[in-house]
């Protein structure tokens, strides 16, 4: 997580290179079963995917889940959306072959491909989407999916009240970061920096907005310290 004004310009972790280049090995830190999070959301999408499934990836940027998704399912077909052009590059060269698959989409879901998609997943990206423009993005996201298909999410979401609650989940972020491997006081600026720079929302908040977007079903499948998971369908 970066320590930049990520309030005013969400994109701006993404747009240094050294950042872009150290992206997967310094989530895998910060996120309590990453690998195994991007592996659950690829079970969750095929519960109701297709053989040949159409799978919107919001976020694609660095090309990790693309990379499960597609190794996993040799059928599927992919549009990565990412407003980060170095990060959708990083995707090209971490999936390789595969991005034969993917159709990249620099930009923003509003202007992606209107689909419909067998499914769609949005990992590790929500927490950075400003609160006036969230429940847009989640209805964007619905408009593009097929009646009862699947919407995988997970990204930052915990308490935040009382403030000592609040203060709670920041010190788990950032003790999971050190024992990581992460330095103390750059976990301790990371944590401080998700408390005062990204739009947070506590999970009922969260369960609430997906509703108001039309999706149904929504349950909770990760919970990873301060990151949270669900799964909802159109």
């Amino acid at each position: 997580m970066s320590t930049s004004s990520t309030r005013d310009n969400p994109n701006a972790p993404f747009a240094d290179p050294q950042a872009v280049a150290s992206y997967a090995d310094r989530t895998r830190r910060l996120v309590p079963g990453w690998d195994d999070l991007q592996k659950m959301a690829g079970v969750l999408v095929a519960e109701r995917a297709p053989r040949e499934a159409r799978v919107l990836v919001v976020g694609a940027g660095g090309g990790a889940e693309l990379g499960v998704f597609a190794k996993a399912e040799p059928h599927w077909r992919f549009v990565g959306v990412d407003p980060s052009e170095p990060m959708l590059q990083l995707a090209q060269t971490t999936l390789g072959p595969l991005s034969e698959r993917v159709d990249f989409h620099h930009g923003y879901v509003h202007t992606a491909p209107a689909g419909p998609f067998d499914a769609a997943t949005c990992l590790l990206t929500l927490h950075f989407v400003p609160l006036g423009e969230r429940l847009a993005t989640l209805k964007a996201i619905h408009q593009r999916l097929k009646p009862g298909a699947s919407l995988v999410i997970a990204h930052l979401s915990f308490p935040l009240a009382p403030p000592e609650e609040r203060a709670r989940w920041l010190a788990r972020y950032a003790a999971f970061a050190i024992a990581s491997g992460v330095d103390a006081e750059a976990a301790r600026r990371a944590a401080t920096a998700i408390d005062t720079a990204l739009p947070l929302l506590g999970p009922d908040e969260e369960e609430t907005l997906l509703a108001q977007a039309g999706f149904r079903d929504i349950r909770l499948f990760y919970a990873g310290l301060a990151f949270r998971g669900w799964v909802a369908h159109a």
